[in-house]
């Protein structure tokens, strides 16, 4: 077992990353101090995979155990899907000293974090990330929300886990789709804030490919540093915590105008990344062979670079209700070089135009 610590005073809590380790949630939730009653939110798929070994690990530990199923897909990340699962927790008699279980992928980490966040004015709850994605990013750092019609995670909360628990043996049974949109975000952390750690990944795209364990846990935990590293310095996103949002600007408006169903959350990321290394040098902040080094990363993993057609009316509606757009302008993170990032306030007409969407 691997441990990173993100330490944010009375917040502080580890990341556990280990291969094999789902069996023993119930005694680190235990040594936690994690006490009452204990929800499970997870989906069918991951349920029919996971949900016996989690449910029973908890139980073993003596907890009460709930289990509560959401639909699978982030068109289900809504406040439809939000009320059904309070529901489901007030039947359950779940009170101020129960706490809740993630067990999914992003889609879930961020609706049952948000649950918690809410429910009874805030009970504990435990990542427990079984895709690459939510291991690598959105089970760090305590970004919980749910989608809007009119965008992605405007409705949320930061609210910290008490635990993060990755067992990367859940990898093994990842549809390879959502294993290689994973990848994209941790290219993310090599381009905006870690040079020598894009070189890493340049060199073991056969080990990546090929899902070789002492590379996952090597990759997995890096971005857990990092992203820990950030959130120690900046929790509620006022600056430096930004630069993880590279290629997620344009990257959120193509899943919003795809109505969150054509592509999948890190698939819009590769593309975003790419466009945003082009707008980066067309404004001098890189090169072109920074861009073609992006890029070809980005291919050699499986990922499409290209972006798909695109109404810009929507796309520009997108970018105007872009979480980080200030008065009518939007933080864009800027890549300089790769390895170190940059904040540029442009305006979602000069981003368009820039990256020749909709055009």
């Amino acid at each position: 077992m691997s441990v990173v610590t993100v330490s944010l005073g009375e917040s502080r809590y580890d990341i556990r990353i280990g291969s094999g380790s789902l069996p023993t949630l119930g005694q680190s939730c235990s040594s936690q101090g994690l006490t009452g009653r204990a929800a499970i939110i997870t989906n069918p798929t991951v349920n029919a995979l996971y949900g016996d070994t989690v449910r029973r690990s908890l139980a073993d530990a003596g907890y009460p155990v709930t289990l509560i199923e959401m639909p699978d897909g982030e068109e289900f990340k809504n406040a439809a899907t939000l009320g059904s699962v309070y529901d489901a927790l007030i039947a359950a008699g779940m009170d101020r000293k129960s706490f809740i279980v993630a067990l999914g992928g992003g889609v879930v980490g961020d609706l049952a974090g948000f649950a918690a966040a809410t429910f009874m004015r805030g009970i504990p709850f435990v990542q427990v990330p079984t895709t690459l994605l939510a291991q690598v990013d959105s089970s760090v750092g305590g970004k919980t929300a749910i989608d809007h019609p009119q965008g992605k995670n405007l409705i949320g909360a930061f609210y910290q886990p008490r635990l993060v628990l990755i067992d990367v043996d859940t990898l093994t049974t990842l549809p390879q789709r959502e294993y290689r949109a994973g990848l994209a975000e941790v290219v993310k952390y090599g381009v905006a804030i870690d040079g020598p750690f894009f070189e890493y990944l340049e060199h073991h795209v056969d080990a990546l490919l090929a899902m070789e364990r002492a590379c996952l846990m090597a990759i997995i935990r890096r971005c857990c540093e990092l992203k820990a590293q950030v959130v120690e310095l900046d929790e509620k996103e006022a600056g430096l915590r930004e630069a993880l949002n590279y290629g997620h600007t344009l990257g959120h408006a193509l899943e919003t105008q795809a109505g969150y169903r054509s592509l999948v959350h890190g698939e819009a990321v590769a593309i975003g990344m790419v466009l945003a290394a082009r707008i980066c040098a067309l404004r001098g902040e890189c090169g072109d062979g920074d861009v073609a080094r992006i890029t070809a990363l980005l291919g050699s993993l499986g990922l499409s670079v290209t972006p798909p057609a695109v109404e810009r009316a929507r796309l520009l509606d997108a970018l105007h209700k872009d979480k980080k757009s200030r008065a009518g302008a939007i933080n864009f993170i800027c890549n300089q070089g790769i390895g170190k990032y940059t904040v540029a306030q442009l305006s979602p007409e000069e981003l368009l135009a820039l990256s020749g969407l909709g055009v």
